[in-house]
This record gives structure tokens, sequence and C-alpha cells, in this order.
């Protein structure tokens, strides 16, 4: 990973949607799911209590902002289910952002209160925001799995016409 290159890490339900729709994303350099923010050393899919399904995520900061990143994220998946996505329940797949810089948490703060004020969820967002921990990388096949099964199950869709006003304070 070249040194100007970020790492951001985001839950939000079944990881194979999200790093499908996230790896497109211009300006991202490369993701991988996992586990993370649970206690259990070296998760893997039969064993990650408490752990979200996760997807890291390299991108390169001078083509996309991490704030446009939390905007894709907050478009793709809805913030406003607690430990839900689509079909999918429990902590696993809930809504996290594991933040690895005060400026990233900073940033999400900014963006979870301008998704609540937007309207465009029913709800307001319960996306928990934690500062990044170890992170387990899923097993090989989880990782690319709609790429390798394109009619494969997800819970993520683009909306289109989603756009996140900024508010002005």
């Amino acid at each position: 990973m070249a040194s100007s290159n970020e790492r951001a890490v985001l839950a939000g339900g079944c990881f194979w949607g999200m790093q499908d729709l996230l790896r497109r994303y211009p300006g991202v350099i490369s993701t991988r799911v996992g586990y993370t923010g649970g206690e259990v050393p070296n998760a893997t899919y039969r064993n990650h209590a408490g752990h979200a399904e996760a997807i890291e995520i390299i991108f390169d900061p001078l083509k996309i902002s991490y704030r446009q990143l939390l905007e894709f994220f907050f478009q793709i998946h809805d913030p406003t289910t607690l430990n839900r996505q689509g079909n999918d329940l429990g902590d696993s797949y809930r809504s996290a952002i594991f933040y690895t810089s005060e400026e990233q948490k900073r940033v999400a703060e900014e963006t979870i209160s301008e998704v609540n004020a937007s309207g465009l969820w029913p709800g307001k967002a319960v996306t928990e925001l934690v500062p990044a921990r170890d992170f387990w990388e899923a097993e090989p096949e989880h990782q690319d799995y709609l790429e390798r099964i394109p009619n494969g199950y997800t819970c993520h869709f683009i909306r289109p016409g989603w756009v996140l006003p900024t508010r002005v304070a």
C-alpha cells in the first residue's frame, strides 16, 4: 500500500454485496472481506461471534474522499435497521464504521448527522462508530463472491437519485 493511500473499514450487512459495489467505485484500489469488532481471535465464518461482517477498503484520497465513500456506504445499505440487512439477522450484520483516525471519526460523525437530518431513510441511523481493531480476513470462498457467482445473494443495491444533501451549520 502506497503511503498516500488510506484504509477504511465498514460493515453494513453481508459483506458479499458491500464488496461487489464498493470495489467498482473510482478511486478504490482494493477490497477484502472479513470480520472485525468482536473478541474472537482469528475469526472465521464458523466462529466470529461478536464480530461484524466487514469490508476493508484501500482507496486513493486524491480520487475519492472518505466522505464520498461514506455517502455511498449509506446509499447501499439501510443504516436504520439494528443488527439486520435484508433477510440477514444478528449482530454480524450490523451497520458500523470502524474509523482508523480522528479525522475519519470526525467525518463519520458529520456524515451520520447529515444522514439523520436528510429524511432519506425512514428512521435514524443506528450505525456504530468505533475505532478500528483487528481485521480477520474471511476465507477465500467469501472473497470476490459475487464476481465468481454473479447471481448469488445480495441485499445491497445502488439507489438511483439518492444524494445526501450537505447541511449548512
